[in-house]
């Protein structure tokens, strides 16, 4: 699978451009705030039917305009297909695939995967447990539709179950029997989530495992633990030991959406407090080289590889490792974005693979270099 061609219309920093790829790796250079980035996500939002970094559609139009178009061409399994999103101001986003809407954008995610590696990747290890969860989930969803659908329902159950709460502590009286209703409801769809979750891991760990081994030459020892009350009590077990906890806070304290993953190097010491920027940045790459890892088996072909200014805080010889590793067989088309092109031609005439790089700036393609 892989791009052929993307064209964009009115789209964050872009008024109208249109770029033609090779299958192996394609880079965009040029200095900062040249719209190289922008590329990469107009590719995400094709993928999956979303920016990046900025979950506010409208936001990406360009300024002064009323609309953008996102479109690509693909070819997957010897088959084309073109994927074009379009989204007016104050109206709802449109996706189609070969000029037919989808009826729910949930239906094309996974059909183009796509792997994104990115500077904003250090929230996951950063922030809270949101972000975390966040990462499994949309990994697990390229994979299958109905995972997403369990998602969707087990929120629309939280929500319920939290509001319940809020209105039994502003009118003194908790209905028990709507309660017991709501458990059963938020066990059933939480436990399936769970043992999804768990499978994921068991597949996914090896992976990351292995692509740390080999970006730090096996000099670091890390682990990947998935965190989640349900591997030490029952769900529903819990929703009853923290009902009274859970009044007082008008919220469900327990569950599956408390899930986390700790993330250790050095026999156990918290990466995020003990870890250099470039172990911390080595730990991400792992993580999303075997997310890619993950989505090829489950998917039959190689995803898109997105490397967005992947040489920050990355030492000469991790560099040279990565890049050697990508452009392998095992991976297929390739988008990177840096500041330096002579920087990347040196590098991809060194280990004999074919890139087209484009000159960015301001927001318009200066041809190739």
């Amino acid at each position: 699978m892989w791009l052929k061609h993307l064209s964009l219309l009115n789209f964050k920093n872009y008024q109208e451009s249109t770029l033609t790829f090779i299958p192996e790796t394609n880079a965009f250079a040029g200095n900062n705030g040249a719209g190289k980035t922008n590329l990469l996500d107009a590719i995400h939002y094709l993928s999956l039917c979303k920016s990046y970094f900025n979950p506010v559609d409208s936001q990406h139009i360009k300024k002064g305009e009323e609309f953008f178009m996102i479109q690509g061409d693909f070819e997957k399994d010897d088959l084309p297909s073109t994927i074009s999103c379009s989204l007016k101001k104050n109206q709802k986003k449109q996706f189609k695939r070969n000029k037919k809407d989808y009826p729910r954008l949930a239906d094309h995610i996974g059909q183009f995967p796509l792997v994104m590696i990115s500077p904003n990747d250090h929230i996951i290890i950063t922030e809270g447990s949101e972000e975390r969860r966040k990462f499994v989930d949309n990994v697990i969803s390229q994979t299958d539709n109905q995972y997403l659908d369990t998602l969707i329902a087990y929120n629309r159950v939280l929500l319920q179950r939290n509001a319940l709460l809020k209105k039994a502590k502003a009118e003194f009286s908790l209905d028990l029997g709507l309660l017991e209703v709501m458990n059963l409801q938020l066990v059933s769809i939480g436990e399936k989530i769970f043992e999804r979750r768990k499978r994921f891991m068991e597949e996914f760990h090896p992976e990351f495992i292995k692509y740390y081994a080999y970006l730090s030459d096996e000099s670091e020892e890390v682990a990947l633990l998935y965190e989640s009350p349900l591997h030490s009590e029952s769900f529903l077990n819990l929703l009853q030991l923290n009902l009274e906890k859970d009044r007082i806070l008008e919220r469900t304290t327990q569950g599956i959406h408390k899930d986390d993953l700790n993330f250790t190097i050095h026999d156990g010491m918290s990466l995020k407090k003990f870890g250099s920027q470039g172990q911390q940045k080595s730990f991400l790459i792992a993580l999303k080289l075997a997310q890619y890892a993950f989505l090829k088996k489950n998917k039959h072909l190689n995803p898109i590889l997105l490397l967005d200014d992947i040489f920050d805080k990355l030492d000469a010889n991790r560099t040279k490792k990565l890049m050697k590793l990508v452009a392998d067989d095992e991976f297929g088309q390739l988008f990177i974005t840096d500041t330096d092109a002579l920087r990347l031609r040196k590098i991809f005439d060194e280990i004999a693979h074919p890139i087209r790089i484009f000159d960015i700036q301001g927001g318009m393609i200066h041809g190739e270099l």
